[in-house]
């Protein structure tokens, strides 16, 4: 079964390298593409992190009855025992064993501590089975005591180089498992190795975590890093810590979504750019999340797909109360057209996170896609991802804009009275929007403003506008002009605007600069310029007309030619 080589001659064509699927969700992308055939690979690591998981369902994957499987146990694990446990996953299938898959245990010559007779044993079995896929798990157990001391050259290192040049000679692919510790990654047998996939539990305090790193696998562009593992009841899952963009780029559009909120639109530029990212930040009970809904149930009456991630609220009491926004959110789950993530697991990764509301964005198709809170999202991180909260939450917006996505992010800011902070830094750098809210001190009373901070390549209002939160959503009540200090947190009303035009409240005076900026137009656009409902307009236009500030005529009032009234 061995291969004669071949010489290379000049002017040769590159022979493709074939690749074969693992099998394993995830992991063929973190190879860059699949398994290398007839490849000889280490899966290396410590007890518990996955690796006969991981070597079986490579197994099943890929081997048929013409070319089976030899699954060769050693001292490791007995096979009836692994069996026990492995035919749990849904990858395996019982019906297989003894026709597509073999297993073979040689723990009896093994304990007869004769190396030759084990090698001589699996060359057999090779030579009958003809085999497209052999595992052997687990060859440390074979090293006796007697070998530490053994040095370099002794006869357990004899055993595993021709055990190693065996499997790389056969036209097979080959599988060695074994518990290797970190400082031991200089073993010549690494060097050998066409692949090395190092399988690991990671601990930070109470929480574990399962990563895998790809040391090494020829001919491939795999990906760097650790990416996240889990072991589900259909196997083995790896999460890539990072996900490719479409390679076309995406052609620029002059296409806003509306926000949802009446009047917010109108401040920012005529809402927000498709494709963009928008970070709302600010303090507890600001109404993060009333803005949040009112965005998806806008791109729900505009036949929009959305996927909303919740982090601090379960999804039935979440639906319950954004089914008070005139959509009937429960109808639109039902109907595919919303999705609702709750995503709170023990020991949470962000690449698990962004899988999850990727491929529920790819499924339904989604526009707008709610991140309902960041602040949430890193509390329920197992520790040991919190150190890279920033670039992963980056990789995560990257993705969902990149493919087109408008991303709408919630934070919580801590404030106080005195001291603004704009949001939190280790958010603010990814977003193209950023729109502030605040709690401010008018006149003795608690009152919520918001500001527009940017909006990257388009203009918007400078203004801060106050705001509240109601039974049916958010009402924006009006430009905040006529004070001083707001980024104090106690604001200080202005004198020159009331005596420019006296006898008029602070709402009436700015109704009036409104109308002296739009000249006449009808109540309803007054109402988006102001922020007031038609209702409360109503009073405040009757009143201008009293005092002579504003004339009417048919259906349009117009600010008239006298600035003022004695």
């Amino acid at each position: 079964m061995s291969k004669k080589s071949v010489p290379i001659k000049a002017g040769t064509a590159k022979v493709a390298l074939r690749t074969i699927r693992t099998g394993v969700t995830g992991l063929d992308a973190v190879l860059g593409g699949g398994l290398p055939e007839l490849s000889f690979n280490l899966i290396v690591g410590g007890p518990g992190g996955g690796k006969t998981t991981l070597a079986m369902a490579i197994m099943f994957a890929n081997v048929t009855r013409a070319r089976p499987g030899l699954y060769i146990t050693l001292l490791g694990e007995p096979a009836l025992k692994m069996l026990r446990y492995q035919q749990q996953f849904e990858f395996f299938d019982t019906t297989r064993v003894g026709s597509d898959v073999h297993l073979l245990n040689l723990g009896e010559d093994v304990l007869a501590g004769n190396l030759q007779g084990v090698l001589d044993r699996i060359t057999e079995e090779v030579e009958r089975l003809r085999p497209g896929v052999v595992v052997i798990d687990s060859f440390r157990t074979l090293m006796p005591p007697a070998a530490k001391e053994e040095g370099p050259g002794g006869a357990f290192d004899h055993f595993v180089h021709q055990l190693a040049h065996r499997l790389t000679t056969w036209q097979i692919t080959s599988f060695l498992i074994a518990e290797y510790a970190e400082k031991e990654v200089g073993n010549p047998l690494f060097t050998v190795a066409d692949g090395v996939l190092w399988l690991f539990q990671a601990v930070d305090r109470n929480s574990v975590v399962r990563k895998l790193q790809v040391l090494k696998m020829r001919g491939m562009s795999s990906m760097p890093g650790l990416h996240t593992v889990r072991i589900t009841g259909q196997g083995l899952r790896v999460f890539p810590r990072m996900t490719e963009r479409p390679n076309v780029s995406r052609a620029k559009s002059n296409h806003r979504l509306s926000t949802g909120v009446p009047g917010l639109d109108k401040l920012m530029g005529g809402g927000i750019p498709a494709g963009n990212s928008l970070v709302l930040a600010g303090p507890t009970g600001s109404g993060k999340t009333t803005f949040a809904t009112q965005f998806v149930a806008e791109g729900l009456r505009q036949g929009e797909k959305c996927v909303i991630a919740v982090f601090e609220e379960h999804p039935d009491e979440y639906l319950e109360r954004a089914n008070k926004f005139g959509v009937d959110f429960t109808a639109a789950v039902r109907q595919g057209d919303l999705r609702v993530i709750y995503l709170r697991p023990l020991d949470l990764s962000v690449d698990e996170a962004l899988e999850e509301i990727s491929e529920s964005s790819r499924q339904i198709g989604a526009t707008r896609v709610v991140i309902d809170s960041t602040s949430g999202l890193e509390m329920a991180l197992a520790p040991t991802f919190r150190e890279d909260f920033r670039e992963s939450l980056y990789r995560l917006v990257s993705a969902l804009t990149g493919s087109g996505v408008t991303v709408f992010l919630t934070v919580e800011v801590t404030e106080g009275l005195g001291r603004l902070q704009f949001t939190n830094d280790r958010v603010s750098f990814l977003s193209d929007i950023i729109i502030l809210q605040r709690y401010v001190e008018i006149e003795g009373r608690l009152g919520k403003v918001l500001a527009v901070i940017k909006i990257r390549g388009s203009a918007h209002t400078a203004d801060f506008l106050a705001y509240e939160i109601t039974g049916s959503g958010v009402l924006l009540r009006g430009l905040l002009k006529s004070y001083d200090d707001i980024l104090g947190g106690a604001p200080t009303r202005q004198t020159r605007r009331q005596q420019a035009y006296p006898g008029l409240t602070e709402r009436e005076v700015q109704v009036l600069e409104s109308l002296i900026r739009l000249g006449a137009v009808p109540v309803k656009t007054i109402a988006d310029s102001t922020g007031e409902s038609s209702d409360d307009l109503a009073p405040i236009l009757n009143r201008l007309i009293e005092l002579d500030y504003v004339g009417r005529k048919r259906a349009l009032f117009e600010p008239l030619a006298r600035p003022n009234v004695s």
